[in-house]
């Protein structure tokens, strides 16, 4: 079963979730402060990382984008409910997913079982299929199984979402996708996430393809949403 690394240092909330962790079969480090969540992150080799924004030592946001210089493994942060600029500069250092506190354990389970299915952690494990296929729009080219995208013939490393996103568009090129299309080729139906996401890493992506080209890929559609022109 997947590991997953709890970095909280709540003590009372990082024994509860990893009692309940444990009970759906999950193996589970605990992390108490940012530097040590951090160390963890390498050592550990979590499958997936939940991690709290307020931390002692380093916090939330801080671990994430060092994180995020040398790992790609899925994060969901813990946020204050209602604080939406954490929700977003979380996102925009690459945060997978967001949970707002105080949560149900019905719903962070849901929101890890649904991000490891989104990076084919279930499939992987089950022994599906690892062909490699490669994705071309243009100067696009995106290999699904390393999650590298090919720019210009530049290579850009990708979040787990970002990933996600770019794979729909191209999939979809030419076409255009509303916020909801979007939610729904990378978080499932019936699966809530703010709409205003989207935009947060539309422009992620965006400010990732202006390091390399000037060319804009990802446009906007006044009123409906998203089109990829490659």
């Amino acid at each position: 079963m997947a590991k997953i690394l709890v970095v909280e240092d709540d003590i009372g909330i990082s024994e509860f979730i990893s009692l309940e962790l444990k009970h759906e079969g999950f193996e589970v480090a605990v992390a108490e402060t940012g530097r040590k969540g951090l160390a963890m992150a390498e050592s550990e080799k979590p499958d997936l990382i939940l991690l709290d924004i307020m931390l002692p030592e380093l916090n939330g946001l801080e671990v994430l984008r060092r994180l995020r210089k040398t790992s790609s493994v899925p994060v969901i942060i813990e946020t204050a409910r209602g604080e939406s600029v954490d929700r977003i500069n979380g996102l925009n250092e690459g945060a997978d997913d967001y949970i707002c506190k105080p949560f149900e354990i019905e719903e962070l389970l849901a929101r890890i079982n649904a991000l490891l299915r989104r990076v084919g952690y279930y499939k992987n494990t089950a022994g599906g299929s690892t062909e490699q296929l490669v994705l071309k729009c243009g100067e696009l080219e995106l290999s699904p199984q390393s999650m590298r995208l090919k720019v210009c013939g530049n290579e850009l490393n990708l979040s787990k979402t970002e990933f996600f996103m770019i794979k729909h568009f191209m999939e979809n090129s030419g076409k255009v996708l509303s916020r909801s299309d979007l939610i729904d080729a990378i978080w499932g139906k019936n699966y809530y996430i703010d709409e205003n996401t989207i935009d947060v890493y539309v422009g992620y992506l965006r400010s990732k393809f202006a390091s390399i080209t000037k060319q804009e890929f990802i446009k906007t559609v006044r009123g409906v949403g998203y089109v990829l022109q490659a």
